[in-house]
């Protein structure tokens, strides 16, 4: 946990199998990036929060399972390659002709799962509780997710000071009720910015 939280912006952004632009990567890093796709889930499926699960899948393969009242389990699988949810998105529901080589399973041999660790990644588990608190916390959350990603790569702290700040921001503004509206939405995002720009809690 502690080389984690000393982690520097060169060493956070050495992805072992995804090419995703800093941001994400840096998400990817501290595994705040599990937590918001937990929220995604969540939101658009309407599931509860309890029932929405994060697995450790370090082959990158598997990228999402659905689990049935019969017990059984259906995985989402392909390579990692960005092109492939951005072109379902967009050609949905003709699947286009990427070129994106299919899995290759033999090749891979084993495919590995097991569940975060919430002392060596805590904001995986700030996003979590964010996101069954509800209310104005997922909002503060992510606001406070991208200032504090764009300060971490400028240097202005380690990797730990990530999780400090979100939890900080979540804690000061996650208590209000939902935006109900876009100019909330927006006036939040603005104040949780204006307070992660100034926040000094990693010095």
């Amino acid at each position: 946990a502690a080389e984690i939280a000393a982690a520097t912006p060169a060493t956070a952004l050495k992805h072992p199998t995804w090419s995703m632009g800093a941001k994400i990567t840096i998400d990817s890093a501290t595994l705040v990036n599990k937590g918001l796709e937990a929220i995604e889930a969540h939101r658009l499926f309407s599931v509860p929060m309890e029932q929405v699960k994060i697995v450790v899948h370090p082959q990158s393969v598997v990228h999402g399972l659905v689990e049935f009242v019969d017990g059984s389990t259906k995985a989402q699988m392909g390579s990692p390659d960005m092109r492939g949810p951005i072109g379902y998105a967009l050609g949905y529901p003709v699947r286009m002709a990427l070129g994106i080589p299919n899995v290759d399973l033999a090749a891979h041999g084993s495919l590995t799962f097991s569940p975060p660790d919430l002392v060596r990644f805590p904001g995986l588990a700030i996003a979590l509780e964010a996101g069954r608190a509800g209310g104005a916390a997922p909002g503060a959350l992510i606001a406070a997710d991208g200032v504090a990603v764009t300060r971490f790569l400028a240097g202005e702290f380690p990797l730990g000071g990530i999780p400090q700040l979100l939890h900080d921001a979540v804690e000061q503004f996650g208590v209000r009720p939902a935006p109900a509206s876009v100019a909330e939405v927006i006036a939040l995002h603005e104040e949780v910015t204006q307070f992660a720009e100034r926040w000094r809690g990693a010095a």
